[in-house]
C-alpha cells in the first residue's frame, strides 16, 4: 500500500508556528505601537488572518495522526478568512470591528480548544493541562473584549494585544504538544476494507 505523503502535515504544522508566532508579535504591536495607526495595524492582522485562515484549512485536510489539533479547522479557517477580508474591506473602521468579532472567535477558539486539552488526556499526552490552562486565560480574554469594558480606545487596543498574544500562545502549544508527524504513515483505510481485510485474515 502506497504511504501518505507527510507533506500537507507538516506544511500545516509550520504554518501553525509561524502563524502563531506572527500573531503574538501583531499584538505585542497593538500594546507597543498604537501609536502606528488602528488602519496599519488592522491591516496587518487582517492579512495574518486570511493566512492563518488558509493554514488551518490546510491542517484539517492534512490528517495528522492523532486528529486533534486540527478537527475544527474548517469552520475556523474559514471564519478566519472571511473575518480577514472584512477587516481589510474596512480598516477605518476596524477597531470596533476587531474587538468585536475577535472578541467572539477567541472566545470560540478556546472553547474548542479546552475540548482538544481534554482528547489530550485521553490520548496520553501528559502536556494537556498547559493547553487547558491557554484555553481559559484566551478565554477570558475574549470575553472581556466582547464585553469591552471602558470606552477608552487605548484599553482595548492594549487588551486585543493581550489576547492576540493569549490566542497565538494557545495555538503555537497546541499545534507543538498535539500535532505527531511521523513517516511511513498509511493512508485511512475504509471501515468495509478494514472488515474484509479481518476476515481474510481469519480474525473475525
Amino acid at each position: 500500500m502506497k504511504m501518505r505523503s507527510i507533506a500537507p502535515m507538516r506544511i500545516a504544522k509550520i504554518g501553525y508556528v509561524i502563524m502563531s508566532l506572527i500573531f503574538c508579535l501583531v499584538g505585542l504591536g497593538f500594546i507597543l505601537r498604537a501609536d502606528l495607526g488602528t488602519q496599519l495595524l488592522g491591516t496587518a492582522l487582517g492579512v495574518a488572518m486570511i493566512v492563518f485562515g488558509i493554514v488551518k484549512i490546510v491542517g484539517y485536510f492534512s490528517k495528522d495522526l492523532f486528529r486533534l489539533a486540527f478537527q475544527y479547522d474548517l469552520e475556523f479557517g474559514s471564519i478566519l478568512l472571511l473575518l480577514g477580508i472584512a477587516v481589510l474591506v474596512h480598516p477605518l473602521h476596524a477597531v470596533n470591528l476587531i474587538v468585536i468579532a475577535m472578541g467572539i472567535l477567541i472566545m470560540a477558539d478556546a472553547f474548542f480548544k479546552a475540548r482538544i486539552a481534554k482528547d489530550a488526556r485521553d490520548f496520553g499526552i501528559r502536556d494537556w493541562w498547559f493547553i487547558l490552562a491557554c484555553a481559559v486565560a484566551t478565554g477570558i480574554l475574549g470575553m472581556l473584549l466582547m464585553f469591552r469594558p471602558g470606552n477608552s480606545a487605548e484599553m482595548l487596543t492594549a487588551l486585543l494585544g493581550v489576547a492576540l498574544i493569549f490566542e497565538g500562545i494557545l495555538n503555537l502549544t497546541v499545534a507543538i504538544f498535539t500535532v505527531k508527524i511521523v513517516k511511513n504513515q498509511y493512508p485511512d483505510i475504509p471501515d468495509t476494507d478494514y472488515e474484509f481485510i479481518h476476515v481474510r485474515g481469519g480474525k473475525r
